[in-house]
């Protein structure tokens, strides 16, 4: 039987050569073929086998569609919903909601590391500079999801046009956030719902000017929402914080349809629970690494400051793991009985984010902890997605 990997081969096509918006249409028909939205993605498809491959293929207007997907996360065979997944990162809110039976029509992420272990896991390469995709060109689809950058907004222009007497809208307040991409893709599609994921802080970014815009514009164009910061220690040994924004479509809740946070387990999870048991030594910090990172410690101790490693007790949980873990791994250090502490692994930070150990990682180890630190905590995301899908499946199911 034909499989994605098979037809990878046949057409020699080298993924790090093809992170690009031609194979993402290519892939991105494969998996949508006969569901009402490949078309949206046909002529580039078709162009794309005609101008980047056509020594590999007999026929450059044929279009090989898999029969199966040989990769770690296929699509459902059939599914309850669609969705879109802007900001994509490695697919860990893809993961979430393709777990709750939803098909993703479409995706975009810019960073072509990320989208290198996205096709690895999805079968599937991100489009990528949202802001240069046309919103038009955009599947319809019942969910919009999203984990965008928190960006401030200028109120300088809204001001000038206040003074000149001239109209201001959500396009010209967000205009130049990345923000302005899911306004402009929501004003156009209209899906049933969506849920965009941001870092804790961005209630009070830039004074508060940040959310009060993205509530104001949100409202505006014709949703309820409902918010909450939630944390993923109730499904994973590590304190992370995130705020949850999640939008219903106004004539929607006005049939009775409504959204509630879900209830989070108290369940206590422990680092030691994610642990890998043989460790490539290489993971350990140098004596000059672990000396450095002491003295610094000791130094804004003196001050009365807060900042220092994080020797981490096995029986508990950890910091938040950022993008900047690659750099020392000093927020989150694992002790070590006969040598200094070590850093976790690329796979123990998979754990730590919920992902599973199936999860391919084909990146370095730098770039796989820029990826989990940037990512999301996936059973938090299913535990709001699961709500969200159970209320939209009322209309929709």
């Amino acid at each position: 039987m034909t499989s994605y990997n098979d037809i990878k081969n046949k057409l020699n096509i080298k993924i790090d050569k093809h992170l690009n918006d031609g194979f993402a249409n290519l892939t991105h028909y494969w998996q949508n073929h006969k569901n009402g939205v490949s078309g949206y993605f046909l002529d580039e498809a078709k162009q794309y086998l005609q101008v980047e491959i056509l020594d590999e293929v007999n026929d450059p207007g044929q279009l090989f569609i898999p029969n199966s997907f040989d990769i770690p996360f296929p699509p459902p065979k059939s599914h309850k919903f669609k969705f879109i997944d802007l900001f994509a990162g490695i697919g860990g809110i893809r993961l979430a909601y393709q777990n709750l039976g939803g098909k993703c029509v479409f995706t975009s992420e810019w960073n072509n590391y990320a989208k290198r272990t996205y096709e690895a896991n999805y079968g599937e390469v991100p489009f990528g500079d949202i802001t240069k995709i046309d919103e038009k060109r955009i599947p319809d689809h019942d969910i919009l999801l999203a984990g965008f950058p928190c960006q401030p907004f200028s109120i300088a222009g809204v001001s000038k046009k206040n003074a000149l007497g001239r109209k201001h809208g959500f396009l010209d307040e967000t205009q130049g956030t990345l923000f302005f991409d899911i306004a402009r893709i929501l004003k156009e599609k209209k899906p049933s719902a969506f849920m965009l994921e941001n870092v804790k802080n961005l209630a009070s970014h830039d004074k508060g000017n940040t959310f009060r815009i993205i509530d104001k514009t949100l409202k505006e164009l014709g949703y309820t929402l409902f918010h909450r910061i939630l944390d993923g220690k109730h499904f994973v040994p590590q304190h992370r914080e995130r705020i949850i924004i999640v939008g219903l479509r106004n004539d929607l809740v006005e049939k009775g349809l409504h959204f509630e946070f879900p209830k989070l387990p108290e369940v206590k999870h422990t680092i030691k629970d994610i642990l890998e048991s043989d460790i490539d030594p290489k993971y350990t910090l140098s004596d000059k690494l672990w000396a450095y990172l002491r003295a610094y410690a000791d130094k804004h101790k003196a001050k009365g400051n807060g900042f220092g490693f994080g020797l981490i007790d096995p029986e508990s949980i950890s910091r938040t793991l950022s993008a900047r873990y690659y750099k020392d791994g000093s927020e989150i250090l694992i002790p070590q009985s006969k040598s200094n502490p070590r850093r976790l692994t690329p796979r123990e930070c998979a754990r730590l984010q919920g992902f599973p150990d199936g999860f391919v990682i084909p990146v370095s180890d730098t770039q796989a902890y820029k990826q989990f630190g940037n990512s999301v905590t996936v059973p938090l995301i299913q535990a709001v997605g699961k709500q969200l899908v159970k209320e939209l499946l009322k209309i929709n199911g």
